[in-house]
C-alpha cells in the first residue's frame, strides 16, 4: 500500500499555509478517470496499479475512491479504500508534487474516515512506511495509533510498514 507519497515528500500543511482552494472539487471516482489515476501515482509511487487493477476495483461494491479535481478537471489528489468485516483500509493517498502543502491528504483522509462511520465501520486502518514521517504525523493528528509493523512490507526497498489504526464510532 502507498501512503501520501514517500520519501516524506507530502507533508502535513504548515502551521500558516492557507487552505485548500475553493475552485477544488472532490467527487468519488469512476473508470472514466483510470488515465488520471495512473498518471498521478505514476507521480507520487514507486509501485503503480495498473489499468485493469483499477478497472476491477471501481467495479467492486466494497471499494471505493474520491478524488480532488482542480477547476481545469485536474485530478490532484486521491484517496482509495475497501470495506468490509467493520472495517475501513486505507489502500492508497496521492496528491500531486505541485499541490503538497495544501491540507488536501487531510481533505481525502477525512472524507475516507466520514465514509467509513456513515457506513458504519468500527475501525480504520492503513500500512505507512517506516520513513514517511509526513504521513505519519498527519495520521497521529487524525486519531490513528500505531498497532503493529510488518518487516520488509514494501517489495521495492525492502522497507517495514508500521501498521495504523483508529476508531470510526
Amino acid at each position: 500500500m502507498n501512503v501520501l507519497g514517500e520519501n516524506n515528500a507530502n507533508e502535513p500543511p504548515s502551521p500558516g499555509a492557507s487552505p485548500p482552494a475553493e475552485d477544488v472539487v472532490l467527487r468519488r471516482l469512476e473508470s472514466g478517470d483510470i488515465a488520471a489515476l495512473i498518471g498521478l501515482e505514476s507521480q507520487c509511487f514507486s509501485t503503480v496499479w495498473r489499468e485493469d487493477q483499477f478497472f476491477l476495483a471501481l467495479r467492486q461494491k466494497v471499494f471505493f475512491a474520491f478524488g480532488l479535481f482542480l477547476e481545469n478537471a485536474r485530478l490532484v489528489g486521491y484517496i482509495s479504500v475497501y470495506h468490509l468485516a467493520g472495517e475501513l483500509e486505507i489502500l492508497n493517498i496521492a496528491v500531486s508534487r505541485e499541490q503538497r502543502r495544501r491540507g488536501f491528504g487531510l481533505r481525502l483522509l477525512t472524507e475516507a474516515l466520514r465514509q467509513g462511520r456513515e457506513r458504519g465501520l468500527e475501525r480504520a486502518v492503513l500500512e505507512v512506511r517506516t520513513s514517511n514521517a509526513a504521513a505519519i504525523a498527519l495520521y497521529e493528528r487524525l486519531g490513528f495509533s500505531l498497532a503493529g509493523k510488518r518487516p520488509g512490507y514494501y517489495e521495492d526497498t525492502g522497507e517495514d510498514a508500521l501498521i495504523y489504526v483508529a476508531p470510526l464510532q
